[in-house]
């Protein structure tokens, strides 16, 4: 039986085009017509869908980029029992992926983020909601690995600051190397509390 997918939709188009621009160029960088041209759709199109303009783009862009991350997490997580395996697994994955894309796919997330600081606009709501969430998620596999909640919650914000923070190294390095070594030392941080 063969599976069938269907194409994706001109808003689904638009949503992906926008985290892969933003990814690349940041938030600033990316114009709309840019993201009309690159998905194939129509200036009309795009504010059919995303009446707000841009920072709607954007939004529904950076909650598809938090649930593709999301979803790296959770499988590379949920791949390894011990929580330092995983944590250095995830790491890794990161860093094969962001050498792949040619050091320019990184997280469309800490992009945005870092260009709206001081604001208190919807995408810094996305944005942070995306940060906690990945806590969340490395905190419940720290919980279930018995981990004190305290503990977990704050070797979970770690685990994620210093991703987020060695995959901007990397990028700008052109390295996986600050990725495979916050992975290393994650790790052992993890392991510590064995």
């Amino acid at each position: 039986m063969s599976e069938y997918s269907a194409p994706p939709s001109t808003r689904e188009r638009i949503v992906v085009v926008a985290a892969r621009l933003i990814q690349r160029q940041g938030y600033v960088g990316t114009g709309i017509k840019q993201i009309a041209k690159e998905a194939q759709a129509t200036l009309g199109s795009v504010y059919h869908f995303f009446p707000g303009g841009k920072e709607a783009v954007a939004v529904a862009a950076l909650k598809h980029g938090e649930k593709e991350f999301r979803w790296l997490l959770e499988d590379a997580l949920h791949r390894e029992a011990d929580p330092a395996t995983a944590v250095e697994a995830c790491a890794v994955e990161l860093a094969v992926g962001l050498r792949e894309s040619g050091w320019t796919d990184g997280c469309p997330v800490t992009a945005a983020a870092l260009e709206t600081l001081g604001s208190d606009s919807e995408i810094q709501r996305v944005c942070a909601e995306a940060l906690l969430g990945w806590e969340r998620i490395v905190e419940e596999k720290l919980l279930g690995s018995g981990f004190a909640p305290e503990d977990a919650r704050e070797v979970a914000t770690t685990v994620i600051s210093a991703l987020e923070g060695a995959e901007v190294t990397s990028q700008v390095a052109r390295s996986e190397e600050p990725l495979r070594a916050a992975g290393r030392q994650l790790a052992r941080l993890v392991g510590s509390y064995a």
